[in-house]
């Protein structure tokens, strides 16, 4: 009787369908994924810059301690009354801002609306948001302050958007999405919005706070 030979495998075929599996998990399985709050981390200075002095009137710093207390510029706030707080400082305009690109120098903020408290932020462009928050504060805390600091900028945006062309800057931006962000003139306008409001929030760990 004829002895059968049992076919050889092909290796090479082996691997291609092993690899095929692995890209089908991988693109298949579903991860689980904190949620918070997405920002785009500033580029790494060079060695020889050379940081500009700040002056503190230009720095609305907020501090949460491990009780989930508010305080701002060392003085107790009710969260309800954070975002009026915000926009009066970053609107506030009491100086010249930094220069805007191709400018020599900086000018006075003449869309600001604040009260120009010379003891208060110069322009939306100096005015900086500390957030320093206990390691022991509750994450939720600070995603409502963030919250309710970006409700504060979309409102001065949308302002000064609907003010200068007609219409909010939500809308704004929703027009120049839906033209696959090619239009030049809308592109812009969003950056003219931006670059008058700029969202400048850092944010500093601390072990202990208030």
């Amino acid at each position: 009787m004829a002895r059968r030979e049992n076919p050889e495998i092909n290796a090479g075929s082996m691997a291609d369908i092993a690899f095929l599996l692995l890209i089908f998990f991988l693109v298949t399985t579903t991860m689980d994924v904190d949620s918070g709050i997405s920002k785009k981390l500033a580029e790494k200075p060079p060695k020889d810059y050379d940081p500009p002095k700040i002056k503190e009137k230009n720095i609305f710093q907020i501090s949460i301690n491990r009780n989930n207390d508010l305080f701002v510029d060392g003085d107790v706030l009710e969260l309800k009354d954070l975002k009026s707080a915000a926009l009066k400082f970053i609107d506030n305009g009491g100086g010249i801002g930094n220069p805007l690109p191709g400018a020599d120098k900086g000018t006075e903020c003449d869309y600001c609306g604040g009260d120009r408290n010379p003891d208060s932020s110069d322009h939306p462009n100096k005015a900086i948001i500390s957030i320093e928050s206990d390691r022991a504060a509750d994450y939720g805390t600070y995603v409502t302050i963030q919250n309710e600091l970006l409700s504060a900028y979309s409102e001065l945006r949308n302002k000064l958007c609907k003010k200068k062309y007609g219409m909010s800057f939500t809308e704004l931006e929703e027009a120049y999405k839906k033209t696959g962000r090619k239009d030049e003139e809308l592109k812009k306008k969003v950056e003219n919005i931006k670059s008058s409001y700029p969202q400048i929030i850092t944010d500093l760990d601390s072990d202990d706070s208030n």
